[in-house]
Parts: structure tokens; sequence; C-alpha cells
């Protein structure tokens, strides 16, 4: 029976080439489309799931409210891990991990035959019981004894050594701002095997760090990120009401609380909202998967309606089944089992061309996806395959095997009021979809060129940035301010600006991307209340600001006509605003204990992304900062790097010239919306094609159901134009309909995903109108162009059979 199925399947498909091309092209490029997004769900939804202990390890956060607004913080007290491990039963591990995303420049590695940067992270002794880590070398109980002792990848030990075998003894020079030591090498570590969210290849002694930071006994003083291993059996709810005032047992000034977060959430829920995760990149997850399940369902329902389409013909074949005794049942499960091998050989073609497109693909979303036949891709790949089968094949199945044998015998049969909308209202469906992808392409496109032309209150053009190379001293005095090294950085800097096409030259410290320090503590006013504000803050030399072209509302910037800059601060506008100073300039402020004299106040820039507001910013002097940032004229932009490369050889030799523009980097900061925009308007370009294919069906059908009427139009004078009216008048009905239904649900979408941002684009009509105006000539085209055909038919074949 099996075998009798199959070949009157393929009869079936060959007998009607046109419906099975059209139904194959809309089923393949739909499942084609799915699987992408499944390779990338999937990649998404793997990130940081070692597979070991992931419900367990857990990460403490701290958030603090100011004006009842809560803000949510990684950072936390250098002693919360240890004081935790002690204190708290449940807690079986913690670790203090300062990672080295915490830095703004990768570290620098020099032995006898290489010099190269590197990304490394500091890590206290039970990092390797939180994080399970692979050891390929080294004392697996001991991998830290010292602060001086670093653990390296093996990628790294083949890039210092070309080779792996007795690398456990071996030294090299590390030098990573302030962190300068000859390290010796404890371990070896395999990286996971897993896509995770910090990258890196060294692992350094938090003792190092801690040594360098004695602030951070404190419990007022917060850097590193703390993570835990729960024991076995621990309520999570119950641990986070037990830590969540911890801190302020130990310190009654302390105004924050803690939270425990489980770390595999971390990735995918990392946007939070008055203390809580309120979302993240698993939006954009939900986002794809449903887009997914839109394309694979409207796909489904070309199939439904094309194996309708052609019912008509099909009549006989039912009739006869039916008066020789077959079963209703029979005839579902073989149109079901019809659908199935139409969505098999679908997936074949999907596989394949998925496959082809995957570097494309890659590209598009800066992955490195890869089409593994794994458990969890088989088992997928069969789901897809059965489900859309099933689903595509069970309208149709139903419908055929549902009329009597006398009427399909002879020829005749009427389809209920309800079959009639039913199908009209999938087209609905379809193309209410379409129109919501249209808006949706077009808001995100807007929001992605308003953050690219947004006025940020800087020039972020033709600015490069690089590191200059923190070389070591003879004693601690070379550090200090106005020693060794502060001279050679000036005169570093000098030779910068000195440059031919260098217009402006500045060196400071963290970014203006968001990884900037944050501090507490400035007093301003009498009573103690206003040192718990927290201020964004910047260090940097002279010109930071006139490189930046940042606007000066009052006051001046750092110079070196003045000599008392160290004891200066200056301010941006939300900074003065928050601090309610009038006429801040001259104005003494605390930090920290010493006297700071406020010199200028900035207007308000960006220097995070524009999902947040501006926050209160102080910027200090700062002129012993290692990252360099050079404003270069507009033409000159590859001699002046040549240029920067030569003094970079000259004052750094064999430590390769790494830049980068600040554009770059601003424009990194919304990679995710990025892929979105790049993706969504693919995706929703799929779903028309698709839907369209569904228009062309339902025309298909309409058609054949009435022929006859169209021939005798055409006896009695009807010509093709009237025909073509007449034909596509109901199917604008049905676009009209699609569109009065999409345009609402399209706002209140648009709106939800403006709103993540602190500074947006406002929703305009166009957006709505040539989303509906582009998705009605869609359709007019296609019923157009299958109206057009049937209007040119032969009446003579149209009636032969009256």
């Amino acid at each position: 029976m099996f075998r009798h199925n199959l070949i009157l399947i393929f009869r079936n498909f060959r007998k009607f080439k046109g419906t099975f091309l059209i139904n194959l092209v809309g089923l393949s490029t739909g499942l084609a489309s799915t699987l992408l997004i499944f390779l990338w769900i999937h990649h998404e939804m793997s990130v940081d799931r070692f597979g070991v202990n992931d419900d367990r390890r857990y990460q403490l956060l701290q958030n603090s409210s100011e004006n009842g607004i809560f803000g949510t913080c990684e950072c936390t007290p250098g002693i919360l891990a240890s004081t935790l491990a002690q204190e708290i039963p449940e807690v079986e591990y913690a670790a203090s991990v300062v990672p080295a995303s915490w830095f703004s420049n990768q570290g620098v590695i020099k032995t006898d035959q290489t010099s190269l940067r590197a990304a490394g992270q500091f890590v206290s002794k039970d990092y390797f019981q939180v994080f399970p880590l692979t050891i390929l070398q080294g004392n697996k109980t001991a991998l830290l004894p010292d602060k001086h002792s670093v653990v390296i990848s093996e990628e790294l030990a083949l890039k210092l050594f070309h080779t792996t075998d007795d690398i456990v003894g071996r030294t090299f020079g590390w030098n990573q701002e302030q962190f300068i030591a000859t390290l010796h090498i404890t371990g070896i570590f395999q990286k996971p095997n897993v896509p995770v969210s910090t990258e890196y290849d060294l692992l350094l002694n938090y003792e190092y760090f801690f040594a360098e930071r004695p602030s951070l006994q404190y419990w007022g003083n917060s850097d590193p990120h703390t993570f835990v291993l729960l024991r076995s059996g621990t309520d999570a709810d119950a641990f986070n009401q037990k830590v969540k005032y911890f801190m302020q047992k130990k310190d009654k000034e302390m105004k924050s609380v803690l939270f425990a977060q489980r770390y595999t959430d971390k990735y995918l829920h990392g946007r939070y909202a008055n203390g809580i995760p309120v979302g993240g990149r698993i939006e954009y997850i939900a986002l794809f998967a449903t887009i997914s399940i839109f394309i694979m369902v409207i796909a489904c329902i070309n199939s439904m309606n094309l194996s309708t389409a052609k019912a008509a013909r099909r009549l006989k074949e039912v009739g006869i089944k039916k008066a020789v005794g077959a079963a209703r049942g029979n005839l579902v499960s073989q149109y079901l089992f019809e659908s199935v091998v139409m969505s098999v050989i679908a997936m074949i073609i999907a596989v394949l061309l998925a496959d082809l497109l995957l570097p494309a693909f890659n590209i598009l979303t800066s992955k490195h996806l890869e089409f593994t036949m794994d458990g969890v891709t088989i088992a997928a790949l069969v789901t897809i395959t059965l489900v859309t089968g099933i689903l595509a094949g069970s309208y149709p199945a139903l419908y055929l095997s549902g009329f009597s044998a006398i009427s399909m015998l002879r020829g005749k049969f009427t389809a209920s009021f309800g079959e009639l909308w039913a199908r009209r209202g999938l087209v609905v469906f379809q193309f209410t979809i379409s129109v919501i992808l249209i808006v949706s392409v077009l808001v995100v496109y807007r929001q992605i060129k308003y953050i690219q032309e947004k006025n940020l209150g800087y020039s972020r053009d033709n600015i490069v940035l690089f590191e200059m190379e923190m070389k070591p001293g003879a004693d601690e005095s070379y550090f200090e301010r106005g020693g060794a090294y502060e001279l050679y950085v000036k005169t570093f800097m000098d030779k910068v600006s000195a440059i031919p096409g260098v217009v402006k030259a500045s060196n400071f410290y963290h970014d203006l991307t968001g990884k900037h320090g944050g501090l507490s503590g400035i007093d301003w006013e009498d009573g103690k209340q206003d040192e718990d504000v927290g201020f964004c803050n910047l260090e940097a030399g002279y010109n930071f600001i006139e490189t930046l072209g940042v606007k000066m509302i009052a006051g001046r910037s750092f110079s070196p006509e003045y000599s008392d800059d160290r004891t200066s601060v200056i301010f941006n506008k939300a900074a003065v605003e928050r601090m309610g100073i009038k006429d801040p300039i001259g104005k003494t402020i605390t930090l920290w204990g010493d006297k700071k004299t406020i010199i200028g106040v900035t207007d308000n820039f960006h220097f995070e992304s524009l999902y947040e507001d501006v926050k209160p910013c102080v910027m200090q002097f700062e002129p012993r900062s290692n990252k360099v940032m050079v404003k270069i004229q507009a033409g000159h932009e590859q001699e002046a790097i040549a240029k920067l490369m030569a003094l970079h050889v000259q004052y750094s030799p064999g430590l390769p010239f790494e830049y980068h523009f600040l554009d770059d980097d601003y424009h990194a900061l919304y990679i995710a919306e990025q892929n979105v925009s790049v993706l969504s308007r693919y995706f929703a370009g799929i779903a028309i094609v698709i839907s369209c294919l569904g228009l062309f069906a339902l025309v298909a059908f309409t058609a054949e159901r009435r022929v006859k009427e169209i021939g005798i139009r055409k006896v009695l004078g009807a010509t093709e134009l009237g025909i073509v009216l007449l034909l596509s008048a109901d199917f604008t009905k049905i676009v009209f309909a699609a569109i009065i239904i999409a345009l609402p649900v399209s706002y209140f979408i648009a709106q939800a995903w403006l709103d993540h941002f602190a500074f947006h684009i406002s929703l305009q009509a166009w957006y709505f109108i040539a989303a509906g105006i582009i998705a009605l000539a869609i359709a007019w085209i296609t019923v157009g162009l299958q109206a057009l055909r049937a209007a040119r038919v032969n009446p003579v074949k149209c009636l032969k059979d009256e």
C-alpha cells in the first residue's frame, strides 16, 4: 500500500507540474529560512551553557536606587566572593573575576622571540571550581599558587612558543596599565567548545589585582564580578532573599542591594529595569522565532490553497476511490502522506539551499555558524518536516475527502460559505503578516539611520584609536605623577601631534561606548547625602575635549598653560543640573577627600549607547593615560596612519600596530540592531514572495472555478481588461482587509521596540501608508498576471464540456 501511494503521489506531481513547482518553491524557501533562523537561535541559546552545573552557576549583581530610579551593575565589592563562601552555607564555591572586558585595552605579552597583545582576566582560586574549564597541563588543585602565576590557553601557547609541550614553568613579560610583571605559566587550559560571552587567553591571579588596588578591601569600592556555584538543592529565590541586604550588614552606609542571576541567563537577559531583568537578546530570539513560524505558516497556507485550487481536477479520482469503498480516513491519510512527501522533498532542497547560503548568512549575522548533523539538528529537521507536512496537508485532506462520491463523479461540487471565507481568511493572514514585516523593516531601518546620523555632541569622523605600550620602569617612582613615564607619554603625544594630517590628538582611559569608569563620593554640599550620587568617570589628557569637538558651555578644558589641572575637574551639563550648582566655574568639590576645582562645563554628549540617557559625568586630568585618540584631516587618512604606524614601531618595536576608528566602535554598539535590520529585510521579502504565491494560488483556484463564467462573458463581448478587473476586485478587498488589520498591530509592535531606546525616532504616518501601498501594489501585480492569463483563455476551451 505504501508503494502504491508513493506511485500515485509522483504521478500527481508529474501531472500537475505547475502546482507542484510553485508549492515546492514556497515550502523549500520557507524551510530554508527556518533552518537558518534555527541555526542562529541555537547558537544564541548555547552561549555560556557549558553543560556542567549550569543550573547552579549564578552571578551576583548590585542594584542601587537614586531618586526612585534603579540602576543595575555587574561590578561588586572585591571581598564579596570570599565572604560569601565563608558565611553563606548555600554557596559551595565563589569566585572574583575582573573580566577582560573590564580593561579598555588588551595586555602586551613579550618573550625573547614574540610580542603580541592578548586579553586576560584576573580570577580567584575557586574560579576553576565555578567554571568547568578543561585543564590540559598543570596542577589542577593549585593552578594559581602565587600572584605572578598565570594559566594560558592552548591557542596562546602555540602563538608564543609554537608548541604546547613543556610549557609549564616558562615565563613572559606582561604589561597592562599598572600591571607590569614577569609571569610564570602554571597551566594550560582548553577553551570551551561552546560560544562564550567573554573571550580571554590568560587567567591571572586575582591576588595580583587585589594587591595593586588595596581599596578593594572596603565594601564601598566595587570592581570585580562575583560568581557563585550554589550547592545542589538550593532554592534560588530563598538564596536571593538571603543575600539581598548582605552588604548593608557589612557596611551600614551601603545603599546597594544584591541579587543573583543564573549565569546562563545573563547573555540573553542582560537588560534591567527597576532592578530586575526585563529583556535583552532574548527579545530578538523571540522576534526571529516568530518570524520563522510565520514564514512556515505562510508557506503551509500556500500549500493548502494550491491543493484546493487543483481539487476540481482530482474529483473523479476521489469519487472513484469512494465508490469502490475507500473510507474517508484512508483518503485523509493518503493526502497527508502526499503532503509529507512534498515536505520531505522541500526539506532536502532547503538543507542544500541553507548550506549554500550559510557563508553569506554568517557575514550578515557576524557569526560562525556551522551546519552539523548532530542530534539536536536532526531532531529539529524531522520535527519541522513532519509538522510542515501535516499542517500543509490537513485542510486539503479534510476538504477533498469530505465530498460525496456522486457529486464528485458528476464533476459538480459546491464550496460552502465557510470554506470560501476560510481560504480568503488565510490570504488575509498572509498579507497581514507581510504588512507588519514591511512596517517593521521601515521602522528599524529609520531607527538605525537615526542612530548613525544623530548628533552625539561630539564628532566621531576620522578619529583613530590605538594603544601605546606602557613600558616598565626602573622603580616605583617611574609611574608617579610627574615621573619619567609621564614625560615619556608627553614626548610620544607631541610627536603624534606633529604628524602631517593630524588635526588634534589626545590620550585617555576607558572609551566612549559605555566601558568607562564610575564613581561616587563627590561632596559638593553639606551633609553626606550627595556622596551617594553616581557619576560616570572619564580620565583624559590635554586636548581630549578639542579632539572630540565637544562643546564647552562654561569655563575651559584641560590646558598645559595651567599648572594646577591635577586638582581640576570638568563636569557635563547633566552633572551640574543634578548637583544643582549655579555658576559652577571656580567652585570647589571634594572627591575622596581631595579638593577639586570645577574649571569647565561641557554640553551633554553621548558616551554610552542611545539606549541610555546622558548621565552625570566628571572628567579628571590624567596625562599618563595610554589610549591615544587622533583626529585626522579628511583625505589624509592613509598617509597619517602610515606615519602613526612608523612612530609606533619606533617606540614599540616588534609589537603589531593595531588601530581602529571611533566610528566603528560606535556602530559596534548596535550590531544586534543592525543584524535585525538586515535580516528583517531579507525575511520580510521572503514572506512577501511566499504570500504572493499564496495569492497566486487563490486566484488560480477562483479562475478554475469560474472558467465557464469567463468563457460566457467573453462570448458576450467582455474585454480582457474587464475580466481582469472583475477577478481583481475581490482580491483587492482581501488585501485591504489585511492592511486594516495589520496597521494598528504594527504600530504597537514598532512603538514597543522603540521605547527600549532613550533616544529614538517618532512614528510617522508615511511608514504605514507606504507599507500598505507596497503590499497593495505587490498584490495587484500578482493578481493581475494570473487574471490576465485567465482572461486570455479561448472561450471554446472553456465551454467545450457544455
